[in-house]
């Protein structure tokens, strides 16, 4: 009797063990549906990897290790840099590559390559005679001064890890924040490698005494002017030959596509009440980032982690240095709450197109009523008939932004109206 109790003891027990993992799971997916995934905070989001007086470096947490949604995302990282006036961030290199924009400031970029070849960028931000943005490749040689003497330069980088998930930035100096790679060999290498004493190479390259605070580090306005006789624009080999720039009164886009890294560039800026119709990208995955200003963005997706033909809305309230993603297909708008401006990189960008679901331009509703039987189609697909439809899409004559207040107040004014009514058929009747 007692042999029989045992097996059913044992399937009682890794039953209910089954039973509490699905329901552990099913309580996670719930969790991350209620949560949003496309959101990140910039209080909690950004992890610090250097700073000091001068400025500092970090990085955002990896967008896979947020949500397994946006597992696609796992080979990028995105990095910002912020540094005073007249600071140089000291050489280095990298195992990714690297895409650069400016979004606040003046900067010289150097590339070093093998047998003192150099290249020099000149980087600015509100200037469109330059380019605000570069292309690093992964394992160059590189540092940027601010020549600015008042404003901080601020450049947000998009990386693409060739190691592995992580970034790893290798500093040639030795500073008090951190050692010198080149410390790290043994003694006899670097003195075969320099044909040197190994005392004269830790005095020349990483004696403590005169070592900078960290790797941000003034520099003086002479050594700024000698580099800058040297700088000019960078080159757009690798990029479109022309800027897509779309606007109104309300807010205007300009997007350009680095085709050998298959990534969209964006730079947004909106007015305050206005608001960026519905629309979604074909094939590129958006990564949001707010350079300054705040604004509502919905997001329209499947419901939950699962797939699923039910939808649901994510909502965030967007402000400075906060991120949102936004995938291929899904539908979103955006209405500035106060005057905004975005940087956007773009994963999978060849070949993307975006499509607007309201106004008079690029709008994919509208081209389905211009197609053959396309008004039937549309008759069919809502509740009204198809011209109802495009008399409805017609009454929009503004594309991509449009006036985000002109409704809301209208309906506000309504409701007050209603309210007044209300009030007086109330105090008649009593």
């Amino acid at each position: 009797m007692m042999r029989a109790r045992v097996p059913l003891l044992l399937l009682g027990i890794l039953f209910l063990a089954s039973l509490s993992a699905s329901f552990a799971t099913s309580l996670r997916e719930e969790e991350e549906s209620q949560d949003n995934p496309f959101y990140f905070n910039s209080d909690n989001s950004w992890n610090t990897l250097f700073k000091n007086q001068y400025g500092h470096i970090r990085v955002l947490q990896r967008f896979d290790q947020q949500s397994k949604r946006l597992q696609n995302l796992e080979d990028y990282r995105l990095v910002e840099f912020r540094s005073k006036p007249e600071t140089l961030l000291l050489p280095q290199q990298a195992d990714a590559e690297l895409l650069l924009v400016v979004r606040s400031g003046r900067a010289i970029l150097v590339l070093v390559e093998p047998d003192d070849r150099r290249e020099y960028f000149f980087l600015n931000r509100d200037n469109p005679i330059f380019s605000d943005h570069q292309k690093i490749p992964a394992g160059t040689i590189f540092y940027w001064v601010n020549l600015d003497p008042k404003e901080d330069l601020r450049i947000i980088q998009l990386a693409m890890p060739v190691t592995n998930l992580q970034i790893h930035e290798f500093f040639l100096s030795s500073t008090e924040a951190q050692q010198s790679y080149l410390q790290e060999f043994s003694k006899h290498i670097p003195e075969a490698s320099f044909n040197s004493k190994f005392e004269e190479i830790n005095r020349v390259l990483f004696a403590e005494e005169g070592q900078q605070e960290g790797v941000i580090v003034n520099i003086d306005s002479e050594q700024i002017e000698e580099l800058s006789k040297h700088a000019k624009s960078s080159s757009r080999k690798s990029l479109s030959k022309q800027d897509n720039t779309i606007g109104n009164e309300f807010g205007n886009l300009t997007e350009r596509t680095d085709n050998s890294l298959n990534v969209l560039i964006s730079s947004m800026e909106m007015k305050e009440g206005a608001l960026f119709v519905p629309h979604y990208y074909s094939k590129a995955i958006v990564i949001l980032v707010v350079n300054e200003g705040e604004a509502h963005v919905e997001l329209v997706g499947p419901k939950g982690n699962k797939e699923t033909l039910e939808f649901e809305s994510y909502r965030a309230e967007l402000s400075k240095d906060d991120v949102f993603v936004i995938p291929a297909a899904y539908p979103v708008a955006i209405k500035a709450t106060s005057n905004v401006n975005f940087t956007g990189f773009g994963i999978n960008a060849n070949n993307n197109n975006r499509n607007l679901l309201a106004g008079k331009t690029d709008n994919v509703i509208s081209s389905i009523g211009r197609a053959l039987d396309g008004k039937d189609v549309l008759g069919l697909t809502f509740s009204g008939s198809g011209e109802e439809v495009m008399k409805l899409i017609n009454k929009q004559s503004g594309s991509y932004f449009v006036d985000g207040h002109h409704h809301q107040q209208e309906q506000q004014k309504g409701s007050h109206q209603q309210e007044q009514q209300k009030g007086r058929k109330g105090a008649f009747v009593y």
